[in-house]
């Protein structure tokens, strides 16, 4: 497999050519119109913020998107799958109405949002791949039977994988809530005793009951009731509940689920390296940025377009005053690393490229 073409533009605009023209020229040059629309269900596979959360992607940006597929001649559709943890999109009742909240419907995005495994995440469909972890992956229904998927990402950290860009996008974000069960079983928290005050956010918090404050005034984790959804993590103010050492089986399972949303149909893959925020988007809020904007990026390749984010933010200056600015400066050390403790977020890159998911190497072209 040879290089794969990820196209850049960067955040400056002028007079007569803003952030919405730069974005539909990069789109043009990468080639996204080549892909036959006409007549086509297009899922636009997204985030859409948890309430609270300021660093999701902008409607203004997908609407752009829509529009163009919708001129092609397709029928796209905004989509994600519920979650496994108890916050306020993990039914499809509440997740559209987040959605709305913010900013995503008609109106907004010239196109409907569906919720992609129904109504309590059960919806699904098994598409069958025979990769080391996972022989069936549990897609959400709308999104396995959409014509075309483009995923539309927002690059930012991760807790558990390091960072989270295309391939968290599209296999994490797709599964169905047995899938996203199936993806973080190895991945379960733990408990820094040390750090923790009992004061019993993350057992307000558990969807399980399976984190409880004991006579001691520490929390314990019952691994029988776990399901790793890692909610605790994100009630923990205090660092004690953290994620487990099993990062890279949930990596891999993650690069395996993302290659089953993608087996056999067209795809298209949008990166937006804005408000790249330490946490992922699921939380009820978004800390301080850690580096610059710094542009979008636009592929047909979901491997390449990741390797590109990651090395284009690490090659930027760490904003001072951030959860990275403690680190080492920019262009020396993994940013991302240094927020969560040493992840490597590129063990999943190098398992999707394994499984032929796509390739880390890469020609930068700027549009």
């Amino acid at each position: 497999m040879g290089k794969a073409k990820v196209y850049f533009t960067d955040m400056r605009t002028e007079p007569g050519r803003s952030l919405l023209d730069k974005l539909e020229g990069l789109l043009r040059a990468a080639g996204f119109l080549e892909i036959d629309y006409k007549g086509k269900l297009v899922a636009l596979k997204m985030h859409f913020g948890e309430p609270g959360n300021m660093s999701f992607l902008r409607p203004n940006y997908v609407a752009k998107v829509a529009s163009l597929i919708t001129a092609a001649g397709g029928r796209p559709f905004l989509t994600d799958s519920n979650t496994l943890y108890s916050g306020r999109r993990s039914n499809a009742v509440d997740h559209l109405r987040s959605a709305c909240e913010n900013g995503f419907n008609f109106l907004s995005a010239g196109c409907d949002v569906v919720i992609a495994d129904g109504l309590r995440g059960n919806d699904y469909r098994e598409i069958e791949i025979d990769k080391k972890h996972v022989r069936r992956a549990m897609i959400g229904a709308a999104i396995a039977e959409a014509d075309v998927v483009v995923s539309l990402t927002h690059f930012k950290g991760h807790e558990l994988t390091g960072f989270g860009g295309a391939l968290k996008n599209l296999g994490m974000g797709s599964g169905s809530v047995a899938g996203k069960r199936e993806m973080h079983a190895d991945s379960k928290p733990i408990v820094k005793k040390e750090n923790c005050v009992g004061c019993g956010s993350c057992e307000r918090d558990c969807s399980q009951a399976a984190i409880a404050v004991g006579a001691g005034k520490k929390a314990d984790i019952d691994y029988a009731k776990c399901v790793g959804c890692g909610q605790c993590i994100v009630a923990c103010r205090y660092g004690a509940a953290v994620a487990g050492s099993n990062s890279v089986s949930c990596q891999e399972k993650i690069a395996e689920y993302a290659y089953a949303v993608v087996a056999g149909k067209p795809s298209f893959h949008v990166s937006f390296v804005v408000d790249v925020s330490p946490n992922c988007d699921c939380w009820g809020h978004n800390d301080a940025p850690i580096v610059p904007n710094l542009g979008m990026l636009a592929s047909a390749d979901p491997v390449a377009l990741d390797r590109a984010c990651y090395d284009l933010v690490n090659a930027a200056p760490v904003l001072p005053g951030s959860a990275a600015s403690e680190g080492a400066p920019g262009g020396q050390a993994d940013v991302f690393q240094s927020v969560h403790g040493g992840m490597d977020g590129r063990l999943g890159l190098a398992h999707a490229e394994s499984i032929g998911l796509g390739t880390q190497e890469y020609e930068l072209v700027r549009v």
